[in-house]
């Protein structure tokens, strides 16, 4: 066994020391002051070189010397001891100078630490985001816009740099005065990190839209937390991509934790929006606070009244449904009556925007009431081979009478092929490289609607497969004069704003629709059974349809667009004229010009 010498058990020992920073170094120079100041007293005290001085004299001499480093006159004492003093200055000098050297190391190391985002928040009621990524702003924007120019505190917890998160915010996203913006720098898998977020005091907890693997850990690692720190009234949000990746339903409960599942999500909205050009407007203009949204309110006057003069009477917003015993009744019947404990779901611009107007009495002039027509039978083309196909094709219109899939993996063809028969749908199969000019003009030359999905695995991959696929369509549309319109799906907004939207092309972005759902659901988890209302092909939904169909042509004030609407099974939310305006909850007593060729924005079961 090796013997170690004096001298390397020392080394060893102040090495030790030395590597338990600023506190340690201090306790050390404060023990080198000590035993230098009674060294040099004892010698001086010894030797009788302190001439008339008493010892008290001498060590607060020394003392004095070495905290200030003051070299000794001549004229102060006998040359031993001036010699004796000038080593002490010496070694005041190398004290002074190695505790500067602490000092500014350790606000060196302060400052990195709080630029690296390391401190702890201490916020009450605030909203944590857990997770950022450069180029999504979306949920960030959302929450902004859900403040509604109230004070908010959002708290940003990730894996990036303080400098760079905070950077990348600026830059992108304009921050209203109402609005603190708090940036920390955190391990996402680590609970103990997380709770630097001030977990137990805050209002609610997002997870940025990631993939499946990576939100299970932090809900795992965020309920774990929780268990220890008894958060029960916290709320978690999280979006997973795939039914089988949720989270478990009795730990969600136990946590108080709600998942939506994007991919069959997306699936809905592809499949309501792409025979009807424009609805993933309508969805967005839903589920964000730009617009008008869903609220839950009480207005004064509203107990008593039947559903029928809710919508006669309700103006800066659109009633669509009735909180009842702890669940909304969407499109409720006409005379169902609001009861004293009940909310109204409204569709308006604000929570406190909509008021009933008083009731004139007035009789609204007997209005024809004929019978819709039957939407045009269409064909639906389909570029991809994701899982949730069987959600797009459960999904689909009734009016849809054939789907083309194109180079369809043939492991799930009998699931594809049942689906479609039982909703009497006719299926065909096409091959082809899609890369090809005149292939891809074949597949085509007949569509109506073309559907195109994003593929699972790598995000940047994924888009740009649509982007490619995306342009040669526009290129083929626009050269050989054909009219179908485009529904793309995208995994990312920042690649989305690459290509914009051309001429009769949707886009439905993952990231972005999550970021809304996730907004929406953090500032009203009462409305997730009316969400998934709305993305279900059960129930009520929203439409778009033609006036011309719905026998709605003329002047008509928004009353009695309601009215004449209401009969037909449908509440009326707005209307978007044949150049793509838009016009959302226009006021009661607005009349509006409806041509054939306009569209409805309606909400209903049919």
């Amino acid at each position: 066994m090796k013997k170690y010498t004096r001298r390397e058990k020392f080394q060893y020992w102040f090495d030790n020391q030395m590597s338990k920073g600023s506190v340690s170094l201090i306790r050390l120079l404060v023990i080198f002051t000590v035993f230098t100041v009674l060294l040099v007293s004892v010698v001086i005290m010894l030797a009788g070189a302190n001439g008339e001085e008493s010892w008290a004299g001498v060590l607060w001499n020394s003392i004095a010397t070495i905290i200030n480093a003051w070299m000794p006159s001549f004229d102060e004492g006998s040359p031993g001891y001036l010699v004796l003093m000038a080593l002490t200055a010496f070694a005041g000098l190398l004290v002074t100078s190695v505790l500067i050297g602490i000092f500014t190391s350790a606000i060196e190391e302060k400052i990195s630490g709080l630029r690296r985002g390391n401190s702890p928040v201490i916020e009450e009621g605030h909203t944590v985001l857990l997770g950022f990524y450069p180029g999504e702003y979306t949920l960030i924007r959302q929450l902004i816009l859900a403040a509604a120019g109230k004070p908010r505190t959002i708290v940003i917890g990730a894996e990036m740099e303080r400098d760079e998160l905070e950077q990348y915010i600026r830059d992108n996203v304009e921050i209203p005065s109402n609005i603190r913006i708090i940036c920390r720098t955190i391990d996402l898998l680590d609970p103990m990190s997380i709770d630097r977020l001030s977990i137990g005091t805050c209002k609610n907890i997002l997870v940025s839209p990631t993939d499946d693997n990576t939100t299970i850990k932090i809900l795992l690692a965020v309920s774990a937390l929780m268990t220890r720190a008894d958060c029960r009234d916290t709320r978690v949000n999280a979006i997973t991509s795939k039914e089988e990746n949720r989270f478990p339903p009795a730990l969600a409960r136990e946590h108080n934790v709600i998942t939506l599942q994007s991919n069959d999500t997306m699936a809905k909205i592809v499949a309501h929006s792409c025979t009807q050009t424009g609805l993933s407007e309508v969805f967005r203009e839903v589920f964000n606070f730009e617009g008008s949204e869903l609220y839950l309110v009480k207005m004064k006057g509203q107990e008593g009244l039947t559903f029928k003069e809710l919508l006669r009477r309700t103006d800066d917003g659109v009633p669509v449904g009735i909180f009842h015993d702890y669940e909304i009744i969407m499109n409720p019947p006409s005379d169902m009556t609001v009861a004293e404990d009940d909310s109204v779901l409204v569709f308006a611009q604000s929570s406190d925007s909509s008021y009933l107007k008083a009731d004139t009495g007035e009789v609204l002039p007997d209005l024809d009431l004929m019978p819709v027509k039957p939407e045009r039978s269409t064909k639906v083309l389909i570029f991809g081979n994701k899982s949730t196909l069987k959600v797009i094709l459960r999904e689909l219109p009734e009016n849809v009478e054939k789907v083309t899939l194109v180079n369809y993996d043939m492991y799930r063809y009998d699931l594809i092929k049942s689906i479609c028969e039982a909703r009497d749908i006719k299926l065909e199969l096409v091959e082809g490289d899609v890369r090809d000019e005149m292939k891809l003009l074949e597949i085509t030359r007949n569509a109506e609607h073309v559907i195109i999905q994003s593929n699972y695995g790598d995000e940047e991959e994924a888009d740009m497969n649509t982007i490619f696929l995306l342009l040669n369509l526009r290129e083929i549309r626009m050269k050989y004069h054909l009219r179908f319109n485009i529904t793309a799906e995208m995994r990312r907004e920042r690649n989305q704003n690459l290509v914009g939207e051309g001429d009769h092309t949707d886009f439905i972005v993952a990231s972005n629709m999550s970021s809304l759902f996730l907004a929406q659901l953090a500032e009203s988890p009462r409305l997730i059974s009316a969400f998934r209302e709305l993305l279900s092909n059960e129930g009520n939904e929203l439409f778009m349809k033609r006036a011309s169909n719905l026998h709605i042509e003329g002047k008509y004030t928004v009353k009695e667009l309601r009215e004449l609407l209401h009969r037909q099974g449908y509440i009326f939310l707005g209307c978007r004229n044949n150049i793509g305006m838009y016009k959302f909850n226009p006021p009661l007593e607005e009349e509006l010009n409806i041509l054939g060729t306009d569209s409805l924005i309606v909400f209903g079961e049919h």
